[in-house]
Formats: structure tokens, sequence, C-alpha cells
């Protein structure tokens, strides 16, 4: 049984099915609803119910409270329809967005290398002809067996590779979609991929310098970004500052130093936090943000920046970017709330500690 959605103040109505979620069913009709950790945690995904009824499923009692139930909010990610139903949406539009429907690829494991001592690379063949096509930045969700369900991975290659996608995966103490990543899957298997999914993407529309700064597996989104900018011949400054604990751990390293040395409008500059002493290592002993602040000498003004890594970075990083004199409005982030963080609703009201 399906029913009709309609979006405001759009004015569109797409088909929703019995069971389907609002988010999904606007996702795929190539409609971008605002959204973040996809678990009823955040409240990034509110919209208001103008008419019709909706089951609010397993939303967070803090991210939607009981009087805004009475007033007919509800999140998208998880609210089904139980009739006809019009919501009205905060959507704002984008130069740079290509407002891609998500679908479902049936796909094949063609390859697995250990990137690090704890990332793996894994390549999907996706069964579809054209491949999938997808903005560099944005992320799948990849539906493993065995009751896993779906974990949401970025994408590590450029668009132009689009019939076969690369995810970086780092596995997680305890994450059971991790672990069967990095312990059982194995080239052969067939999974599905849905996508593509997120607003994480270069704002080419602004031609101006850009600055990517990542950590540990954090490296997926911003290499896919660089490669799509200089297969386009992309004429600004492009700044990469990485950052892992250990040599061991730096992975693409010797690539990234060969687009270098090809691209004079690129710099690569590694930064490692916990390389031992007398190990040879020539390059920044610190932290991401230290190493970008040394590099740009505290001046970040006229760039827009993109962080992709842990928290702790990432906070640390806009720090310093604004400390550097870039607005907040020039810095982009891609947050993820693992299925594990969606086990533990806390109020919005306190910090995590």
């Amino acid at each position: 049984m399906s029913y009709e959605l309609t979006i405001e103040p759009l004015g569109q109505t797409i088909e929703i099915e019995e069971g389907q979620t609002i988010l999904d069913a606007a996702l795929r009709a190539g409609i971008y609803l605002p959204h973040a950790c996809c678990h009823g945690l955040c409240a990034t995904c509110k919209v208001q119910v103008v008419d019709g009824e909706v089951d609010h499923g397993e939303a967070s009692s803090f991210a939607l409270m009981d009087f805004e139930r009475e007033e007919q909010k509800c999140l998208a990610c998880c609210a089904t329809a139980q009739g006809d139903i019009t919501i009205e949406a905060e959507i704002e539009e984008d130069p740079d967005a290509e407002n891609l429907p998500v679908r479902d690829f049936p796909a094949t494991v063609s390859r697995i290398e250990r990137l690090t001592p704890t990332i793996k690379g894994v390549w999907l063949k996706l069964d579809a002809p054209q491949g999938m096509h997808f903005q560099a930045g944005q992320y799948v969700n990849l539906v493993l067996p065995d009751g896993i369900g779906s974990r949401a991975f970025s994408i590590a290659s450029a668009p132009k590779e689009g019939g076969e996608i690369e995810l970086n995966i780092r596995i997680v103490p305890g994450g059971r979609g991790t672990t069967y990543v990095h312990e059982q899957l194995k080239a052969g298997d067939r999974l599905t991929v849905s996508g593509p999914y997120g607003r994480f993407f270069v704002k080419k529309s602004a031609d101006v310098p850009v600055i990517f700064m990542a950590g540990g597996s954090g490296l997926s989104s911003p290499r896919s970004m660089i490669l799509d900018l200089l297969a386009e011949g992309f004429a600004k400054p492009i700044a990469l500052i990485y950052g892992q604990r250990h040599l061991g751990e730096l992975y693409y390293h010797d690539e990234f130093l060969a687009l270098a040395e090809r691209h004079p409008n690129f710099q690569y500059v590694p930064a490692l936090s916990h390389e031992p002493e007398g190990s040879g290592w020539q390059g920044f002993r610190g932290f991401v943000h230290e190493a970008a602040k040394e590099y740009f000498a505290n001046d970040f003004r006229g760039h827009k920046a993109y962080l992709c890594g842990p928290p702790l970075m990432i906070d640390s990083c806009i720090t310093t970017l604004m400390q550097g004199r870039l607005f907040e409005r020039d810095i982009y982030t891609e947050k993820f709330i693992s299925a594990a963080d969606a086990q533990q609703v806390r109020s919005p009201l306190f910090k995590a500690i």
C-alpha cells in the first residue's frame, strides 16, 4: 500500500510506501530534506505535519519532545505515514547540489586491501551498467548480512569511477558491522549499496582556494573530492592536511606525494602525532590543526575548509580556523552517528563527556 506525500514549500507530491520513512521517500525522489544522524537523535530532520497522521517510530523523546508531537511535528528519519500527508520543511537551495535520487545497487566485492593495521579498503563493483552517479564527498549505506543492517561509509573513489566504488573502513572495537567487514567479508561476496547520501561536497561555484583537514579513515571524502577537483582542472590552490598517529597508519601517502608533484596547485601536508623520535620521519610532528596553523601562518582568510575525522579533531580544527579568521559559514564538516551511538540517547542540553 502507498500514500501521497506532499512537501511544502515545494508543492511537490511524491509516493510514500507503507512503513517507509518520510526521509527515505524524499531522498529516493531526489528531494533533499535536512538530516544528520538518521537514528532519531539529533532533531536535524524535524518537520511540521500540516495535514494527515504519522507514526513517530523510534524518535527520541529528547529530540522530539511531547509538546512538539502535540504540535504535529515529527522527525522525518523515523516518521512513517498513516495515510496521505502534507509536511512543511525548511529546504535551502544550494547551487552546487545535484539533488541525486537515492537508489539501491546490488554489488560484488571485487577486492579488499589492508590499508593500515585498522583500515581496510573495500572495492564494490556495481551491477548497474552506468554505475552510481554521485558528488565527490557523498556517502553510501552498505547493507550487511546476518541481521547487522546498514552502515554508512564515505566514498573514497572519484565520481568518474562510479561503476566501482571504494570504501575505507576502520574497525571499531565491538562494532558488529566493521568487525564483519574486517574478519568475514571477502572478494566475491554479494552486497547491496544504497546511495548517494549527504550534502558534503565542494562548493565549486565559490571559486576560492580549498583546505581539506582529515584524520584517520576521514580521508575518504577528501580523497574523492581532491581527485575530482584535479581531474576537472580546478585552478585554485588545494591543500590537504592529513593526520595519523604513526607512519604505518598514513595510507595513500605516496599517492598524494605524487599528486603534489604533478599538480602545482595541490599541497600535501601529512602530520603524525605519536611517531617515535629517531624514526626518520621528516614531516610535521603534531596534530592536524597544529599543522594547518603552522602551514598557513594562522591566516585562513579567503578559503573554504572541509573537515573529516574524529569529533575531537573536527572541534580543534574549527577552533583553529576561526582563530585564523575564517568564518563559520566557510567551514564544512561531515559527521556520522554510529549504530553504537544510537544506543545511547542523551539530552541535547548536555555535552557528552
